[in-house]
């Protein structure tokens, strides 16, 4: 073993562990004979199990908790083989549970991105864009694929086509907000080779100068087919890079203390090709994360076909604890899709979408097959449910978990006839990015209950948190947290009243206990309890204590997953498996790292190395006088971005 201090400081000996007294059991009853392979003591654990509320300590064995109490208790558990950790009195939660992401498409991609997520100026936004414009060779791309809103940014607004385009005009620079437009510079119209001739897709537009050439602005209006059929023509990573990319997303999202996900599959998401590298890595034994997967039709017209396929090859949740198949959905037919772009009316689902979702979920009750449907707005989850209760009369549910994603505006009534055919509701921080957006459509008065999180858990309806990451929120759990207990958006903008938001602890279990019946795992997932797994995080700040505001920057600092260590910061650093570096050596993970350029150390690093123009002593980010007083020399690209740009205009 390697001879390091910190892990010396970490890794108590057994003699330790006897000198401490070893007395009782916990709530360990039941688990005799079962010794530990890894305890973490005094800490101050979070267990969401009505029996033992809280305790100091958790004893893991075969990657399942066996016992859960005081240091003496569970110390009791201890051999001289035991792995016992030190947790210096921080705040160890259940691991947190993220029931609507997509994992496997973002992990393929994840190397490739320049996250904005979190950065709290565009100055700094575009002072990161120009460097890594410097760093990624031809004919790659630049690529900003969402998780930010503007409204995060003290500017309150997006950078202009012209300001990109004079950072750079011949690197391919792809710029996704959300899913209501993407901005492309001239070399990223060159690259996907949108012209005055190029006619504008279905439910998409290519805004156009008076000359009638694209200006590089694409619209949802109101589906995002255009914007993420631009993206799929960009370059793509090859298989081996690929792999390394999803390993480097999950150690992000171990960072941040997720253990687990439901991936709800994507458009341009291919079963079984796009499959591969999961597959892989869990072949392999490198997953990080554990994951349930849904499979999502990618054919109009053709999704009973699809689906009547699918349901041959895959057996209802077929797999393992570490990657498992989930059911169908959150796309089960076309016609039934309302997308959420809160800057265009709300679309109406066509006429005959009933005929086509009864078929497809026809075939999936009777396959004993979960699924899930992606559903904004109250009059589209209307017609649903009307499906949804003609088929079970005809074939019943009979327990098969389903779900609602999102349901942003869904009624009362509704909430209870899900209650009724005893489905699920699934919902997303996508407020926390739109919120302003919706007010400004909708009405304050309508935005106090988007979503009515409280009347769904008065119904008693199974509620599940999560982000919909990584394009039209931020992967980071924590923002998710933030925003179910405080009511505002990134932008700071209060939303809901008391009658809306979450106490700490209400919001959590949605993040774990909740999040585990979408993948019919809450007999052994969210709670830290005897027989659960050992999926654990002990946080960088105690989430019950710190000021709101500062909910939204907690990471983890270890966290364990089927009592592995998969991620380690700070003196627990050591613990942790070594990644291999990011692949390709110009990946923006390399310089930045991810929500809000990696750690804080690295995104202090980052930009103290970017800002090069003189400093003095007042400003505490850049080191000097803000420039509130000054015109802003807008006009000027250096001069207002300095060398590789400044925020202090902003202020």
């Amino acid at each position: 073993m390697i001879d390091d201090p910190n892990r010396r400081r970490l890794l108590q000996g057994v003699a330790v562990a006897f000198a401490s007294g070893l007395a009782g059991r916990g709530i360990a009853s039941g688990m005799e004979g079962k010794m530990a392979d890894l305890i973490v003591r005094n800490a101050r654990v979070t267990t969401l199990h009505p029996e033992l509320a809280s305790a100091s300590a958790l004893a893991i064995a075969d990657g399942s908790i066996v016992a859960v109490g005081s240091d003496a208790e569970v110390m009791a558990y201890a051999t001289r083989a035991s792995q016992v950790i030190d947790a210096q009195g921080r705040r160890l939660i259940p691991g947190l549970n993220d029931s609507h992401t997509h994992l496997i498409r973002g992990g393929l991609n994840y190397n490739m991105e320049l996250r904005w997520d979190g950065v709290r100026s565009l100055a700094d936004a575009m002072a990161m864009l120009k460097q890594q414009v410097a760093r990624t060779p031809a004919p790659q791309w630049v690529r900003v694929v969402g998780g930010f809103s503007q409204h995060q940014f003290v500017e309150k607004r997006l950078p202009t086509l012209d300001e990109i385009n004079a950072i750079t005009p011949d690197t391919p620079v792809f710029l996704l907000h959300l899913y209501d437009r993407a901005l492309l510079n001239r070399a990223a119209l060159r690259a996907v080779g949108y012209s005055k001739d190029s006619p504008d897709p279905p439910g998409g537009r290519i805004e156009r100068d008076k000359a009638g050439n694209p200006t590089g602005l694409l619209l949802a209006k109101p589906n995002a087919l255009i914007l993420y059929a631009t993206l799929a023509m960009g370059p793509k990573l090859p298989p081996e890079y690929q792999i390394n990319s999803t390993r480097h997303f999950m150690r992000e999202l171990n960072r941040l203390g997720i253990t687990s996900v439901i991936d709800a599959g994507g458009g341009f998401q291919n079963y079984p090709e796009d499959y591969e590298i999961i597959h892989k890595l869990h072949a392999d034994g490198e997953l990080t994360v554990r994951i349930a997967y849904n499979l999502f039709t990618q054919n109009k017209g053709g999704e009973v076909a699809d689906f009547q396929r699918w349901t041959q090859l895959l057996r209802p949740r077929q797999g393992d604890d570490m990657l498992r198949h989930n059911g169908a959905g959150e796309m089960l037919v076309f016609s039934a899709a309302d997308f959420e772009d809160f800057r265009e009316p709300r679309p109406d689902l066509p006429d005959g979408m009933e005929g086509e979702l009864a078929d497809v979920v026809r075939l999936l009750v009777q396959n004993r097959w979960p699924f899930r449907i992606h559903a904004t707005y109250d009059e589209s989850i209307s017609r649903v449910l009307d499906v949804y209760e003609q088929v079970d009369r005809e074939v019943p549910f009979d327990g098969l978990h389903w779900i609602v994603d999102h349901a942003e505006t869904i009624s009362e009534r509704n909430i209870d006839r899900v209650r009724a055919l005893n489905g699920g509701i699934a919902i997303q921080h996508r407020m926390a990015f739109q919120g302003e957006f919706f007010a400004d459509r909708y009405g304050t008065d309508m935005l106090k209950r988007t979503p009515p999180v409280r009347r769904m858990l008065a119904a008693g309806v199974a509620v599940g948190a999560g982000t919909d990451a990584t394009r039209v929120a931020s992967y980071n759990p924590w923002i998710s947290l933030y925003w179910l207990v405080s009511g505002r958006t990134v932008g700071g903008m209060p939303m809901y009243g008391d009658d809306n938001r979450l106490q700490r602890e209400e919001a959590l279990r949605l993040w774990t206990h909740g999040s585990a019946w979408f993948s019919d795992d809450q007999d052994r997932k969210g709670r830290l309890a005897v027989g659960q797994h050992a999926d654990f995080s002990l946080l960088s700040a105690d989430f019950f204590s710190v000021e709101e505001k500062a909910i939204k920057d907690i990471t983890s600092v270890l966290t364990v997953v089927g009592g592995k260590i998969v991620h380690g910061d700070e003196d627990f650093s050591p613990l942790a498996p070594q990644l291999p570096a990011p692949m390709p050596d110009w990946s923006p993970v390399n310089r930045f790292g991810g929500y809000r350029g990696g750690s804080l150390a690295q995104a202090s690093a980052a930009f103290a190395s970017a800002h090069l123009h003189p400093h003095g002593q007042t400003c505490a980010m850049h080191g000097h006088g803000h420039a509130s007083q000054r015109q802003t020399p807008s006009r000027d690209v250096r001069g207002f971005w300095g060398a590789l740009g400044c925020s202090c205009y902003a202020f």
